[in-house]
C-alpha cells in the first residue's frame, strides 16, 4: 500500500506548489476506482478511499439493497440485507471492504501518475489565471528565443511563462536577439489541448494605446482620452485625442515639451513609427479635416445615413492628403469611421461640388493664397 511518506509528500508540494492536498486526494481517489473497475471488472460497484490522517486506502464494492435483484453484482435483495443489519431499507447502499489482489502495485502505478497529471492540470490552470486577467495590458519581458521563421518568444510574468510573438505581431524593421529587454502588449490568453499559450504584439493599436498610457501623465489622470487610434505598424499612426480640461491642450500633452513624449514613444518603442496626434471633435466635419492632417483641407461634404465625406483639398495638397500609397485617407478612414473621398479644388469644381459663383471667385488665386484665406480648417463653409 501507498505509505506515511507518500501523504507526507503531498503535504510538500501543498507548500512549494500551492497546490491543496485535498486535489491531489480527490484526483488519486478517482484514478484509484477508475483502475479497480479496470483491472477487476467494470461489473462490481467499486470505490476507493484514502485517509491521509492514518495513511491508508481502502476499497469497497457497494450494492443497492432491491425487491428483486438483477443485477446481483450490484444489487442485494432486502431480505439478505436484513440478514446483515435490520434497519435496511430499499433504496440503502450497502459497503463491504474488499481486498483486490495485486491492489498496492496498481495503486502505486496509479499514484505516479494521477501526481503527474495533476500537477500538469493545476499548474496549467494556475498559469492560465495570472495571463487571463493581463488581456490587454502591456508587460516588460526577455527575448528567450528567436527561431529561424522569425518569431519570438519573450518570457513574461513572475514564473518566466514563455509568449509568443509572431512575425505579424512585430513591427516591420525591428529586430531582436536573446536576451533584449522588449515591451510586449497581451493580446490573447489561449487555453488548449497543448497547454496555455499567451499571444504577444507590438504592431496592434492596444500597444500605442499602452505607450500612450506610461509616457503621458495627463493620460492616466483621465485629463486627456484617447478617443480612437488607427496604425499601420511600422509606418504611420493617427491617435485621436480630447482634453476634459480647458486648460490642457490634448495634443500638446501627448507631444510634450520640444517632442520629448512623442519622440520617446516613437523612436525607442516604434522603431521611428511616425504618429500624428489628431485633435478629436464632436463635429464629424472638423473631425475628419481634422484626421487628414498634415494636409490642410478646404472643404469636407458629409452624408451622415451612409457615414460617407467627400473631403476637398488644395490642388498642392492632393498627394500629401491621400499619402504614400493612399496611407493617410486610408488610416483617417479608419480613425473616423467613414469612408472619405479626397478630391482637389481643380476636380471638385468640375464635378460641380463646388458652387459655381465660389469656383470663379477663387479661380485666379494660387493655392499658396487659397491657404492663408481659408486658414487651417473649416467645416464646409466659407467664413
Amino acid at each position: 500500500m501507498i505509505s506515511k511518506d507518500f501523504f507526507s509528500a503531498l503535504d510538500d508540494f501543498e507548500k512549494e506548489k500551492g497546490i491543496p492536498k485535498e486535489s491531489f486526494i480527490s484526483a488519486l481517489e478517482n484514478a484509484l476506482t477508475f483502475a479497480c473497475k479496470r483491472n477487476f471488472g467494470e461489473a462490481n460497484n467499486v470505490e476507493v478511499k484514502l485517509n491521509p490522517e492514518k495513511a491508508t486506502i481502502r476499497v469497497f464494492a457497494y450494492k443497492t439493497v432491491v425487491e428483486t435483484v438483477e443485477d446481483p453484482d450490484k444489487e442485494i435483495s432486502l431480505e439478505e440485507a436484513r440478514e446483515l443489519k435490520k434497519t435496511y431499507e430499499i433504496g440503502d447502499k450497502i459497503a463491504k471492504e474488499i481486498f483486490p489482489k495485486d491492489f498496492s502495485r496498481i495503486a502505486a502505478q496509479t499514484a505516479r501518475q494521477v501526481i503527474t497529471q495533476t500537477i500538469k492540470e493545476i499548474e496549467k490552470t494556475q498559469m492560465y489565471d495570472q495571463f487571463a486577467d493581463k488581456e490587454d495590458e502591456m508587460l516588460v519581458g526577455v527575448v528567450s528565443r528567436v527561431k529561424d521563421d522569425g518569431t519570438i518568444y519573450v518570457e513574461i510574468g513572475k514564473n518566466q511563462m514563455e509568449g509568443i510573438l509572431m512575425p505579424a505581431d512585430q513591427i516591420p524593421g525591428e529586430n531582436f536577439k536573446f536576451g533584449d529587454k522588449i515591451k510586449v502588449y497581451v493580446r490573447k490568453v489561449k487555453d488548449g489541448a497543448k497547454g496555455v499559450q499567451v499571444v504577444l504584439s507590438r504592431s496592434c493599436v492596444g500597444f500605442v494605446k499602452r505607450l500612450f498610457e506610461s509616457e503621458v501623465p495627463e493620460i492616466r489622470a483621465g485629463i486627456v482620452v484617447i478617443k480612437s487610434i488607427a496604425r499601420e505598424a511600422g509606418y504611420r499612426t493617427k491617435i485621436a485625442v480630447y482634453s476634459t480640461d480647458q486648460n490642457i491642450d490634448a495634443g500638446g500633452a501627448c507631444v510634450g515639451t520640444k517632442g520629448v513624449r512623442i519622440n520617446a514613444i516613437s523612436n525607442n518603442e516604434l522603431n521611428g513609427e511616425k504618429i500624428d496626434v489628431i485633435p478629436w471633435s464632436e463635429d464629424i466635419l472638423d473631425f475628419i479635416a481634422n484626421a487628414l492632417s498634415p494636409a490642410k483641407v478646404y472643404m469636407v461634404q458629409a452624408n451622415e445615413e451612409e457615414k460617407e465625406a467627400k473631403v476637398i483639398v488644395p490642388d498642392d495638397k492632393l498627394s500629401l492628403a491621400i499619402g504614400r500609397e493612399g496611407q493617410n485617407a486610408r488610416l483617417a478612414a479608419r480613425l473616423t469611421g467613414w469612408k472619405i473621398d479626397v478630391k482637389s479644388y481643380t476636380n471638385a469644381v468640375k464635378m460641380g461640388l463646388i458652387d459655381s459663383e465660389e469656383s470663379d471667385a477663387e479661380s485666379d488665386k494660387s493655392a499658396e493664397d487659397l491657404l492663408a484665406e481659408i486658414g487651417d480648417i473649416t467645416s464646409g463653409e466659407e467664413e
